[in-house]
C-alpha cells in the first residue's frame, strides 16, 4: 500500500473540522474553536514544588514569549545545569507553553533530567505560516544567548544546550538545527549537543504504510493532520515541500554539516502513530549518512506524543534521556 494516493484514502471516521476547528473567516481572520486547559507558571520560591517556573517575554512585537522550568533544589554554588531548549507541538496551528499537558511535560523533564528548561512560544498558522515559526524558534535560542534573565545566567551551563520538541515541535528542533549550523559560532556561548525530535510531525504528498494501516488513528487522524499541513505550508507549496517532507529531496550538504559538527540525532516514535513510517525513514536516512542517531521506537500501543498524555511514559523516556543529557 506505500505511495498509495491520497485520493484513494479510506472513509475518515472523523470529520476535519471536528478534529481542527479552525475556521479561516471571509475577512481574513480566524476563529479557533476548542478549549485548551491552560496552567500558570509559579516561581513563588516557597511553594513546596519540584520545580519553578516563570514566563518571560522575548519579542514583544510578536508576542512571543517563553517559559522557564528549573528544578529543585537548587545545585551547590559553581555547579550549572544542562540547558534543554523545547518546543511544544499542536500541529503548527494550537497550543503554546502554558498548556497543561505541556506545562506538565516539561515540569517533570525538568525534575527528572535535573536541567534548566526553556520553552518557547512561536508565531501559529494560518496567520503566520511557516516559516515564522522557525524564525521564532532561532530568535528564542538567540534570545537565550544574550538574555539577563537571572535564572539563566546563574544556573545554566551553556556549554550544555540540547533542542528538543513533541510533534510539530520536533519537526521545528530539525528545522532549527538545520538553520543554525552557519551560525554556530554567533550562538557561542551556546552550545548545542544534540536535537531530540519527539514524535516529530513530518508528511508528504505519497501515504506510507503507517498512514494507511493507521488512517483512523483516534489520536492523530491522517486527514487531520492534512488540514495542520493546509494550514501551515506556506502558500501554494505542496505536501512534499522540504517543511513537511525532508526526505523528499536530497540534502546532502545539510546532513553532511550535521556529521561534521558531531551533533546526534533523537528520533523517537511510537508503533502506533500514522507517523512512524516517516519517522524511521528520517532516522535511517540521517544514519546513512553518518549522523549520530538514536531511535527510540515504541509499540504498537504507544500512539502520537504518548509521553504528553502518559506521566509514566514520559518518566521512561526521560530515564532513556538521561543517558544524552
Amino acid at each position: 500500500m506505500a505511495g498509495q494516493h491520497p485520493d484513494l484514502d479510506p472513509t475518515p471516521a472523523v470529520a476535519t473540522q471536528d478534529y481542527v476547528n479552525i475556521v479561516l473567516n471571509p475577512d481574513g481572520t480566524v476563529t479557533r474553536d476548542f478549549a485548551i486547559p491552560d496552567t500558570p507558571a509559579d516561581p513563588d520560591p516557597d511553594q513546596p514544588s519540584a520545580v519553578r517556573t516563570k514566563d518571560v517575554p522575548v519579542n514583544p512585537t510578536r508576542n512571543t514569549w517563553a517559559r522557564i522550568y528549573v528544578p529543585r533544589p537548587s545545585p551547590p554554588p559553581g555547579q550549572k545545569l544542562p540547558l534543554v531548549v523545547y518546543y511544544h507541538g499542536g500541529g503548527f496551528v494550537m497550543c503554546s507553553p502554558s498548556e497543561s499537558r505541556h506545562h506538565a511535560f516539561c515540569s517533570l523533564m525538568a525534575a527528572k533530567l535535573g536541567a534548566v528548561v526553556v520553552s518557547p512560544s512561536y508565531r501559529l498558522a494560518p496567520e503566520h505560516r511557516l516559516p515564522a515559526a522557525y524564525d521564532d524558534a532561532v530568535e528564542a535560542l538567540r534570545w537565550v544567548r544574550n538574555a539577563e534573565e537571572e535564572w539563566l545566567r546563574e544556573g545554566v551551563d551553556f556549554s550544555r544546550c540540547y533542542l528538543m520538541g513533541t510533534s510539530a515541535g520536533g519537526n521545528i528542533t530539525y528545522q532549527v538545527g538545520l538553520r543554525v549550523f552557519a551560525a554556530a559560532a554567533d550562538l557561542e556561548p551556546l552550545v548545542i549537543k544534540t536535537l531530540i525530535l519527539h514524535h516529530p510531525f513530518f508528511g508528504g504528498f505519497r501515504r506510507t504504510d503507517s498512514e494507511v494501516r493507521l488512517f483512523n488513528n483516534p489520536t492523530l487522524p491522517v486527514n487531520g493532520a492534512d488540514r495542520m499541513w493546509e494550514l501551515a505550508l506556506p502558500a501554494g507549496a505542496d505536501r512534499d515541500h522540504e517543511y513537511c517532507n525532508p526526505t523528499a529531496g536530497e540534502r546532502p550538504e545539510e546532513w553532511e554539516k550535521m556529521r561534521t559538527k558531531g551533533w546526534r540525532v533523537v528520533v523517537t516514535g511510537g508503533g502506533g502513530d500514522p507517523l512512524i513510517d516517516r519517522q524511521r525513514e528520517l532516522a535511517a536516512e540521517l544514519e546513512g549518512k553518518g549522523v549520530e542517531v538514536v531511535g527510540l521506537f515504541g509499540d504498537e500501543g504507544d500512539y502520537h506524543g504518548v509521553e504528553i498524555i502518559e506521566p509514566a511514559k514520559a518518566e521512561l523516556l526521560f530515564e532513556k534521556l538521561k543517558n544524552i543529557i
